[in-house]
């Protein structure tokens, strides 16, 4: 593949490199040019553009990308048409995620121009969650390195999702004059919510005494009538020979490990009755918080093997949260300061739907729509404004003079609402966890309707995205986390943040705000009617 500077008499079946415009003509990136296109261009004054010029021996993204797909070996997993170089798999049904990081690496180290990526191994992943993702870099990949990928890919395993078969599961707690029957009652709901996730239920609950001795009959008779045993104990295992690893062998079963590498988390047991598990739950499991207890449980739901070996080896990502309840802290925690959230105002459309004029520029109350909505996000509790302009950027620089924004351009305006968002998500501060993406032509926001939506963001932990909805139906504005900028990059068009928001990347939270969250002025009589003065 050649790439570079194209002189238009040789660019017909090129790839274009970037959005390219010239009079009337508008060409999105990744477009393969066609001697009309080439006439246009040349009719526009250009002559030459930058693009990529595929050999003979090259094959295109797409194809290229389907082909690696197709060459992996799974199971569980369904992959989606392939798209600007890009094949996303996605898991059929909710369980644990497992790679052979060897063949992956190896298929990585063959040419950059063959990526894959997925979550990590033996993640716990959701339904129509995208596991793994095949990305063609350039816009072709030479035949030859398809084949010695296709070739070291083929006839081996290259990931799976094990899905979730429903257990019913009997819980034992143990019981000393300390622990209060609030705990005990806390304990058996945060278990059934833990393990609805799996489709897995609790056939009854038994509370002994916190001795061998009355523990080892509850774990025999248990036994008989679940699928698998839990037992939470009144105080923390601290020897192999403790009350629930001594019971399990006295009811006749086998230790498989008494502690792990993982914290929290470092104080479970497992062992095994008749073929079923016994688990030996550590105090964190009391708690819906992830620790070493849901890492075992998840893969012995999902019909995978746990041995000691494998427990063993969970050292390395070990968690290593701290739990503030703790007695005597490893560590005190230092204050963290609330999810930051910086707003981008996307103001460089061309407004082509009102037929001239910048709808931007319309006065509300003789003031600038843009302007209207720029102070309602300084109002709200964002960290920070960047507006990306392009069209007429002057313009709407002026409309903005004296407010405390900053500005990003965005040459690329004329392609789509893409380039736009690519532009405010680059500028977007190394500090801040989220950005609210704000839709200029949206008159009815007001600051206090941003403050839900960061509130709501807040409250997630920083990590999840949130959307504003009007009679539930999906609307504007939306915050970003951090987690899910990267995405961002591979969008197109006259697009925005959608697919991504709908990719599984992330839990979505809905905030309802009413018309305020759909109502914009695109055309003018949606102007006239929302109240706005058109300038020309």
């Amino acid at each position: 593949m050649r790439f570079g500077p194209v002189p238009l008499d040789d660019a017909e079946g090129a790839i274009l490199a970037h959005a390219t415009s010239g009079g009337d003509v508008r060409l999105r990136k990744s477009h393969r040019l066609t001697g009309s296109d080439v006439q246009a261009l040349r009719a526009a004054g250009l002559t030459e553009v930058i693009a990529a010029v595929l050999e003979p021996d090259d094959v295109a993204e797409d194809e290229a990308a389907g082909r690696v797909a197709a060459a992996l070996g799974y199971t569980g997993i369904s992959p989606k048409p392939p798209g600007t170089g890009r094949v996303n798999l996605y898991a059929e049904a909710a369980g644990v995620f497992t790679v052979d990081k060897a063949l992956i690496d190896a298929l990585n180290r063959i040419d950059p121009a063959v990526t894959i990526a997925t979550v990590a191994d033996h993640a716990t992943v959701e339904a129509g969650q995208m596991v793994a993702t095949v990305k063609i870099i350039p816009f072709a990949a030479p035949a030859r390195v398809l084949e010695t990928v296709e070739k070291l890919a083929r006839g081996r395993p290259a990931f799976h999702v094990h899905p979730f078969a429903p257990r019913r599961v009997g819980l034992i707690q143990t019981v000393l004059p300390t622990l209060k029957a609030s705990v005990l009652d806390k304990t058996a709901r945060v278990t059934a919510e833990r393990l609805a996730r799996s489709g897995s239920h609790i056939v009854g609950e038994e509370r002994v005494a916190h001795r061998e001795e009355a523990l080892e009959p509850a774990i025999s008779a248990m036994a008989a009538r679940a699928d698998m045993v839990l037992v939470f104990g009144a105080s923390a295992m601290c020897d192999t020979n403790d009350v629930i690893p001594a019971a399990i062998r006295a009811a006749g079963g086998e230790v498989l490990a008494a502690g792990m590498p993982v914290d929290p988390g470092n104080l479970l047991v497992l062992g095994r009755l008749a073929g079923k598990p016994v688990l030996g739950a550590p105090g964190c499991a009391r708690s819906p918080k992830e620790n070493g207890f849901d890492w075992v449980l998840d893969r012995l739901m999902a019909g995978l093997d746990v041995t000691a070996d494998e427990i063993a080896g969970m050292g390395v990502g070990g968690l290593l949260m701290e739990i503030p309840t703790r007695p005597e802290p490893r560590e005190r925690p230092a204050p963290t300061a609330p999810a930051g959230v910086h707003a981008i105002l996307l103001a460089a459309g061309r407004s082509s739907r009102m037929g001239g004029p910048n709808k931007l520029l319309a006065l509300f109350h003789g003031e600038p729509l843009v302007r209207r909505v720029a102070e309602g996000a300084l109002a709200s509790e964002a960290a920070g404004v960047t507006v990306v302009v392009g069209h007429q950027a002057d313009r709407v620089r002026t409309a903005l003079e004296g407010l405390d924004v900053s500005f990003a351009a965005n040459p690329d305006y004329a392609s789509g609402l893409a380039s736009s968002l690519k532009a405010g998500i680059a500028s977007v501060p190394r500090d801040a966890a989220g950005a609210l993406i704000l839709l200029a032509d949206m008159p009815q926001i007001e600051a206090a309707d941003l403050d839900r939506l960061i509130d709501a963001f807040r409250s997630a932990g920083g990590r999840a995205i949130v959307r504003a909805t009007h009679d539930g139906k999906r609307g504007n504005p939306v915050i970003l986390p951090r987690t899910v900028f990267a995405e961002i990059a591979h969008i197109e068009g006259d697009t925005g943040a959608r697919h991504v928001i709908e990719a599984g990347l992330a839990e979505v939270i809905d905030v309802e705000l009413g018309r305020s969250a759909s109502l914009d002025v695109d055309t003018p009589d949606a102007m006239l009617e929302a109240g706005g003065v058109i300038q020309s």
